[in-house]
């Protein structure tokens, strides 16, 4: 039997005792009720898709955890779009790319803001002064407090993580 088979019933059940509210309090945080539905249906598709059953002493407060973890993706991703959009502003409408293309560039954007989020925010710091900013390694081992060697192992840990599906994981 499937992991998502054996969840299913205490799922469900949870579901339907806890979805409206659920939805309320989302609701209450994002100001929409539609992106508050999305965000409810996503709690409970994160709950079919664990690993371990779903026993609750207190389900609303796990409930709430996990939709905290989603509203903070899902304003980050909001931060993301629009830091995109503003960069897109600045090209000649003929070097825009389309609707298509924006979208895939988004989900590539989020995907590697994940990745180097996982990593930690010294890593992190790293690779975006070296990549984004072209501050010289030196300079960034003496901002980090650390040695030059790390600050390459720090770079090339977040390319790796950035580049392949494997490193991610």
């Amino acid at each position: 039997m499937s992991t998502a088979a054996r969840h299913t019933t205490p799922i469900a059940a949870l579901y339907t005792e806890h979805n409206g509210w659920l939805q309320g309090w989302l609701r209450r945080k994002l100001g929409c009720s539609h992106r508050a539905a999305d965000l409810a249906h996503d709690t409970f598709l994160r709950l079919i898709d664990r690993d371990e059953p779903v026993t609750l002493h207190e389900p609303r407060a796990f409930l709430t955890t996990v939709a905290k973890g989603l509203v903070a993706n899902h304003f980050r991703r909001l931060k993301i779009e629009q830091a995109w959009l503003e960069t897109l502003a600045h090209l000649p409408a003929a070097e825009a790319p389309s609707p298509e293309l924006r979208a895939e560039l988004i989900e590539t954007l989020v995907e590697i803001d994940q990745r180097l989020d996982a990593l930690g925010p010294v890593i992190r710091r790293a690779f975006l002064l070296s990549q984004l900013d072209g501050v010289p390694q030196a300079e960034i081992a003496a901002q980090l407090g650390v040695s030059v060697p790390t600050v390459k192992r720090y770079v090339a840990k977040a390319l790796v993580a950035c580049c392949f599906d494997d490193a991610a994981r």
